[in-house]
């Protein structure tokens, strides 16, 4: 098919968090994760893909995979999401069990983007799981400046029991603000064994940048997307990789009173570099930028046209997503 992925694309993916909780830690009271040697705030690609799982199945109405629909409160385990694609898994056989994958792969975006596990039992074999490794994969996110955690005390809506004359309490924990950088990478061998689209990955990058802003709950409104740059190459195997670690927050506040996008600015030299020196190897880059962002390069600060124009400058093919 012509428009399976045939290029390498690196991506990067930078966003901010105002007075929420960008990705708590269940393991530590739901606290926003941190890197405690730093005060570097983590957030998981486990996080960042859900964000875009809920935004392909509740805007783009796409099907998803790794999707728990609760039926009388009971969360089903892969397996039973398995039978919703093919019926008694106690029919699969080595001789058709390529239909249940076909029909999973070729139904449910999320598949074909970050693979799966599609458990199946047969008897007398082993190693029986379907899997798949996806082609795109996203590193931790991590923010570009240290960041303080905030404990907060409010009141409930509802008394604890019937008949009490006081509401409960709740404790939450959230960050001030957090400036926060992903990294992530399209493999085009991988996407040939899932036969991920091109169309498939332009609705991706749709719900990276608008995934956030769907977000609803007390916890994760707050964040917004702020930078989105995806770099295509014209052959395989070459990457410049880790492109999270090329840009430089730089303000004249101290970190930990941030608190807008506005209060800093992006320093931009060592990732235009990188690009540049490869930019033989590039078909093409693309930008989607917040009109807040601004960016130094050299002695210049510079806007968003202002960056666009200066990877035009260098040789390089800009496009632009043209996200709403």
């Amino acid at each position: 098919m012509s428009n399976i992925i045939n290029n390498r694309e690196e991506i990067l993916f930078l966003f901010d968090a105002s007075y929420c909780n960008p990705n708590g830690d269940p393991a530590d009271e739901n606290k926003p994760r941190m890197d405690p040697e730093t005060q570097i705030n983590l957030v998981s690609d486990v996080r960042l893909k859900r964000t875009i799982r809920d935004y392909l199945r509740e805007v783009k109405g796409h099907e998803i995979f790794v999707y728990a629909p609760q039926d009388e409160g009971i969360v089903p385990d892969a397996k039973t999401r398995a039978k919703d694609f093919y019926g008694d898994l106690k029919t699969i056989t080595n001789e058709n069990k390529s239909q249940l994958d076909d029909n999973i792969t070729s139904k449910c975006i999320d598949v074909r983007l970050f693979g799966a596990t599609i458990p199946v039992e047969m008897k007398g074999a082993r190693d029986t799981s379907i899997i798949h490794t996806g082609p795109v994969q996203f590193k931790m996110g991590h923010s570009l400046h240290k960041v303080g955690v905030e404990r907060i005390k409010g009141s409930g809506a509802f008394a604890a029991t019937e008949g009490r004359q006081h509401t409960t309490f709740r404790v939450e924990y959230i960050v001030p603000y957090s400036f926060i950088a992903f990294y992530g990478i399209v493999n085009e061998y991988r996407a040939k064994e899932v036969s991920l689209t091109e169309k498939d990955l332009e609705d991706m990058y749709d719900a990276l940048w608008n995934g956030l802003r769907h977000l609803t709950t007390r916890s994760k409104t707050g964040q917004n997307p702020r930078f989105l740059m995806t770099v295509r190459y014209k052959e395989g195997k070459f990457q410049i990789s880790d492109l999270d670690r090329k840009v430089k927050l730089k303000s004249d506040m101290d970190d930990l009173q941030l608190r807008s996008v506005k209060d800093f600015i992006l320093e931009m030299d060592d990732l235009v570099n990188v690009i540049t020196k490869a930019k033989d190897r590039i078909e093409k880059i693309r930008l989607q930028i917040d009109d807040d962002v601004r960016f130094s390069l050299g002695d210049q600060v510079i806007d968003a046209e202002g960056f666009k124009e200066k990877l035009s400058k260098n040789g390089i093919t800009v496009e632009t997503f043209g996200f709403w």
